[in-house]
């Protein structure tokens, strides 16, 4: 019985989606973050040791980091689905965008939740300090990486209807993440069109709709 342990507001959610999209029977069990330090609950480590979210198990087996879990999804239930064939363009761009989203896309994104997070969590008399401070290290650090990240594949979607050609592909769910957090973060209704309707592709699909409402919505970078 593959079974989920889903973290709220996590990248847990690409588990969800995937096991929707391939209509498979799973269970999932959920743990919400500490409301103060954000962190996953000490009940995880029970699971895995590094006590992360998701982790997926599937009788004796547990794994975990969210690409490995897909890729483990696809290799033993996909039948050839939701990845392009070996050889192909297509498996060339899949690749690259299932690596980018976590190995160069989420690092600058993290940085800037956090700098935009201690300002407001700061005690009342610090924050006219922090405010500045933190923006300043948030634009020297995270802004240019991010609006060249965002600018390319603004760029990038101009070739076809998903990442990595015209069928949704596991890399779109890998990538998922970043993007929504990136676009309601940066606000870049406006300076990324082609991002924001493949957002409402992914939104539309029903698999996705069904993810969200057994996984609950991701709100930590709105």
């Amino acid at each position: 019985m593959l079974i989920v342990h889903h973290l709220n507001n996590s990248r847990s959610h690409r588990i969800l989606w995937l096991l929707e999209e391939l209509e498979l029977p799973y269970e999932i069990r959920h743990y919400k973050r500490h409301p103060q330090t954000l962190r996953a609950p000490d009940t995880l480590k029970q699971v895995h040791p590094l006590g992360k979210s998701p982790v997926l198990t599937d009788g004796e087996l547990v794994l975990a980091e969210s690409g490995a879990i897909l890729e483990y999804l696809l290799d033993t239930y996909g039948e050839g689905r939701f990845r392009p064939a070996p050889g192909t363009p297509e498996r060339i761009r899949y690749n690259f965008w299932l690596h980018y989203a976590e190995g160069s896309l989420m690092p600058p994104l993290l940085i800037s939740l956090i700098f935009n997070m201690v300002p407001r969590r700061a005690p009342f008399f610090l924050k006219w300090l922090f405010k500045p401070l933190f923006h300043k290290l948030r634009q020297r650090i995270a802004d240019a990486d991010l609006q060249r990240a965002f600018a390319y594949i603004e760029a990038e979607l101009a070739q076809s209807s998903w990442l990595a050609g015209e069928q949704l592909t596991a890399a779109d769910i890998q990538m998922s993440f970043p993007l929504e957090a990136g676009y309601n973060s940066l606000r870049l209704q406006e300076s990324c069109p082609r991002l924001g309707a493949l957002l409402k592709r992914m939104e539309g699909r029903p698999a996705y709709q069904r993810a969200i409402a057994k996984g609950g919505p991701n709100t930590r970078f709105s």
